[in-house]
Parts: structure tokens; sequence; C-alpha cells
């Protein structure tokens, strides 16, 4: 119980002591220096627009989210198998290095529309996609370190037990490499989402949380459009918490070397 309260006093209150002071400090800025409304709603106005709406903002998030979490898994999925086999096939490495380059510098922004017109512009596969290429890097880049981690002295002492490859991944590569991955997944989860819905703004079905941004802002709804901010904040949030979560499980009997 002890240590449950020591936690919320250090950890969970000063953030949101924060948040709070923050919130007060804007609200006061606003009120007192007059500012207009398309430069900053008040959080009070941008709150009221947040409950009013809080249902098209849920079903919103959960379209997003879905894009957002499909092209994470099959991201990290293609990243992993990747960079297990660029590990182990130089040349597989060497061939694959510009390429990893090439995707990491690929703009959301010539991407989205020219995969509507290959998908349709009624289909949330070019968000999948796209999510998915933003995935593939940092997972590719952190799962391929962690694999090349394994000292040589652990190698020879496995090959003076005369382990198998099996277990030599099994007992070395694969524990080295688990804090990589999930810290590259843990990047990513963010990237998943802010690519979903960057995607959004430049076509496809309005059904998602950066569609309604984009129709609030363009109808001058500000606070509406701050409003469907803070609902992909929250989205964000959630695929960040959960990774993080998967991150601290995977870390924590982590064999010391």
């Amino acid at each position: 119980m002890n240590g449950a309260l020591n936690t919320f006093t250090t950890r969970v209150l000063p953030p949101v002591v924060l948040l709070v002071a923050l919130l007060a400090l804007v609200q006061l800025v606003v009120v007192v220096g007059e500012v207009p409304p398309f430069l900053l709603p008040s959080p009070i106005t941008i709150g009221e627009q947040f409950v009013t709406f809080l249902p098209i903002i849920s079903a919103a998030s959960i379209v997003t989210g879905t894009n957002a979490l499909i092209g994470l898994v099959i991201g990290s999925i293609v990243g992993l198998i990747a960079a297990v086999i660029a590990a182990f096939i130089k040349v597989f490495d060497e061939l694959l290095a510009p390429l990893v380059a090439m995707i990491a510098v690929v703009p959301i922004v010539a991407l989205a529309p020219v995969l509507y017109t290959m998908f349709g512009a009624g289909s949330e596969i070019s968000r999948v996609i796209v999510a998915a290429i933003a995935v593939f890097v940092p997972v590719f880049i952190n799962s391929l370190r962690g694999l090349r981690q394994v000292r040589p002295v652990q190698r020879d002492l496995m090959h003076a037990y005369a382990a198998s490859g099996w277990q030599t991944a099994r007992v070395v590569t694969i524990p080295s490499a688990v804090p990589f991955v999930v810290t590259g997944l843990r990047i990513a989860s963010s990237l998943a989402v802010i690519s979903a819905i960057v995607a959004e703004y430049f076509g496809g079905p309005k059904s998602g949380i950066g569609s309604l941004i984009t129709s609030a802002a363009a109808g001058s709804n500000y606070a509406r459009a701050w409003a469907f901010v803070i609902g992909a904040i929250i989205v964000g949030l959630i695929f960040f918490t959960a990774t993080l979560v998967i991150e601290k499980l995977a870390t924590r009997h982590r064999p010391t070397t």
C-alpha cells in the first residue's frame, strides 16, 4: 500500500499538477490577453467541445488506432524478419542497407496520395501501408543492432560447449536482442499513430481522427479541431504506454552479461 502511494506521489501526481497548472496558465493568457480563437481557443472551450463530440472522437480514434495497430504489427514483423536475415547473411545486409536508407526518408505527404490512387480513395489500406513503412525502419535498425550485440567470447563459449545454432540463438542471441527489439517497437508505436493520422490529411475515407481535424480546421471550428487533436494525443499515449509496458516486462528479467 505504501509502495503504491509513493509511486503515485512521486511519478503520477507531479505531471498531473504540472498539466493542470499549464492549462490554468493558458486559460489565463487567453482570457486576459483576449487571444483570438483562431490563434488559440481557451482550454475550457476545447474541453467543452471534447465532451460534446466524445462519441465521434471515440469512433474516429478507433478507426485511426486500428490502422496504426495493423501497420505496427505488419511493419514490426517485416522489420524483425529482415533484421534476422541481415544479421546472418552479410550480402543481404549490404543489399538492404541502401533500401532502408531510402525508406527512412520517404515523405508521407508524397506517398499517401499515390497510395490512394493505387488502392482507391475509399480504402483504409493506404493508411495501413503508410504506418507499416514508418514502423519498419526503427524496428529493423534496433533489431539488427540487438542481434549484433553478442560478444565473440560468448559465441566462443557456446561453440566450446558444442551448442547448436538454435541453442546459441536461444541462450545468447535472442536474450541480447530482446531489449533492442522492444525499444524499437516503442519508438515505432508513436510513429505508427502519427503516420496514420497524417495519411488521413490527404484523402481517403472521412472516418479517422486526422480527417476530423482537417474538416474542423477548414470550417474554422478551431476549438473543435483542438478537441480532435486531444483525441489523437490520447491514441498516441495508449500506443506508447502499451509498448512501454511490453518493454518493461521484456527487460525485467534480462540476464546480466
